[in-house]
């Protein structure tokens, strides 16, 4: 039986191996910072612009092609109306990174010390998801160039590559994204000057439905409002000084360019795919967007080829940041995670990543417009909590945070009324819902899936009910 001087000394063993393991990293310019607020004379990069190059190159990438290719193949949506519904959805979706610019740790002055571990663990999962997504399409890319890569063996350079820029921490990252979209707006705009031809000559598609409307736009939405619980990881190092309409400006157009675009991009390809017999072979009923990919870049030969390889490479910019919030995100649902060094984490989605989309990389499609959906929902009523608690109660006021308090439960809100509203949303989430595997009845009606805009909506009410309630009941938690 371990006595408690045995596990004390077993402790400080393993405190002393990660001090000393961080002290040589931080020699080799590792980031080794975890959680804790970064203080103000730490923050003093000027350069917001990176605001910008960071989301514009993890949203410029082929697997931002997928959202927009399931209007054609999951909802049988032509082309103009899939084009309309995207730039509709992106324009108000991406209104998430301003309503959730305050990471998992900023999530503490609304959920609680305690309370903030449901968003994150909900969080870690979501950015499985993405990383999953990313080493995916990564494979199935570089698996195009030569009969003897298998997208197996692409899995798994995706995944080391992304787990190399995410290991070395903030500074990397930034310059990694400064660099990595130009790869791919060099093939996209490739594959327009060879494919143009035939997207305006795509097959008929029935007249859109109601329901395939709403929820083709809840799909999109989702992708968007999915970066709401990370966009402040990136710029804990900036200037505490910055303007935030500057901020929010560089952030809001670094998700919504890319995103329109490519999106756009990938339902026009989706919805001609049909139409050409090579592309239609290359996608294989849009399991395989590498080969979809690959057949389009076709007639350029060897240069095709090079492109392709950039182009998979160049999905470590969405897959490392992923990596990186994932560790961040982690280390907020239990003191205990906090612990453990971030970059440590990194090693842990690289590990847990591979087998899972080693597996999964058959049923693509369907696995991934569920998932993202369903990151939708949560990511909804997180975002309508967090936005209720900034502008109805701290006035828009980043000065009526108390940063000090960030971990003394006793100082910050007890999360009661963030935990009652985020489940009392799903009240309503649920009936709205429209998935392959579940359709509610207010979705049955002809509403299609609303359950994105009725999630955000029903938490901001329920929360605004119930703050002033907690705060009586608990007075001095305001921090």
């Amino acid at each position: 039986m371990t006595t408690a001087q045995e596990k004390d000394t077993s402790e400080a063993t393993y405190a002393t191996f990660f001090q000393r393991v961080t002290a040589i990293l931080r020699n080799w310019g590792v980031e080794t910072h975890g959680i804790a607020p970064v203080p103000n004379e730490e923050r003093v990069d000027t350069r917001n612009y990176q605001l910008f190059m960071m989301w514009f190159s993890s949203s410029m990438n082929i697997p931002g092609l997928v959202i927009g290719a399931g209007g054609p193949v999951v909802f049988k949506l032509s082309f103009s109306n899939a084009a309309i519904i995207l730039l509709i959805s992106n324009l108000l979706a991406t209104f998430g990174p301003k309503l959730g610019a305050r990471s998992m740790v900023q999530a503490r002055f609304s959920w609680g010390v305690y309370g903030v571990a449901i968003p994150s663990f909900l969080n870690v999962l979501s950015m499985m998801v993405y990383i999953f997504l990313g080493v995916i399409v990564g494979g199935q890319l570089l698996a195009r160039v030569s009969n003897h890569l298998t997208p197996d063996i692409g899995i798994i350079i995706i995944a080391l590559i992304s787990l190399v820029v995410s290991f070395c921490g903030y500074k990397i990252l930034h310059w990694f994204q400064a660099v990595a979209w130009l790869p791919s707006v060099i093939g996209i705009c490739v594959m327009l000057g060879i494919g143009g031809p035939h997207l305006a000559s795509g097959p008929s598609y029935p007249a859109p439905t109601a329901a395939s409307i709403l929820s083709f736009a809840a799909t999109v939405a989702a992708g968007g409002l999915s970066w709401c619980t990370m966009t402040a990881d990136y710029g804990v190092y900036h200037d505490a000084k910055a303007s935030s309409a500057r901020i929010f400006t560089y952030t809001y157009l670094g998700i919504f360019l890319p995103n329109t675009i490519l999106q756009l991009v990938g339902a026009a390809f989706a919805a001609a795919a049909p139409g050409v017999p090579s592309w239609a072979a290359g996608y294989d009923n849009g399991n395989d967007l590498g080969g979809l990919v690959s057949a389009v870049l076709e007639p350029a030969g060897g240069f095709g080829k090079v492109l392709i390889v950039l182009m998979a490479l160049a999905i470590s910019a969405p897959t490392a940041p992923t990596m990186y919030s994932f560790g961040i995100s982690l280390m907020n649902v239990s003191s205990c995670f906090a612990k453990v060094p971030r970059y440590v984490y990194a090693i842990i989605a690289t590990g847990t990543c591979i087998p899972l989309a080693l597996i999964g990389q058959t049923q693509f499609y369907g696995v991934i417009i569920v998932c993202v959906d369903i990151i939708g929902y949560w990511s909804a009523s997180f975002a309508g909590i967090v936005f209720t608690e900034h502008v109805v109660f701290r006035h828009c006021d980043f000065a009526n945070y108390n940063v000090e308090h960030w971990d003394q439960p006793q100082k910050l809100p007890p999360g009661l009324a963030a935990f009652i509203s985020f489940f009392a949303s799903f009240a309503l989430i649920v009936p709205c819902m429209a998935q392959s595997f579940y359709t509610g009845p207010i979705a049955r009606a002809g509403t299609g899936d609303v359950g994105i805009l009725v999630g955000f909506c029903s938490a901001c009410v329920v929360y605004w009910a119930l703050r002033p309630l907690e705060a009586r009941l608990f007075p001095g938690h305001c921090s």
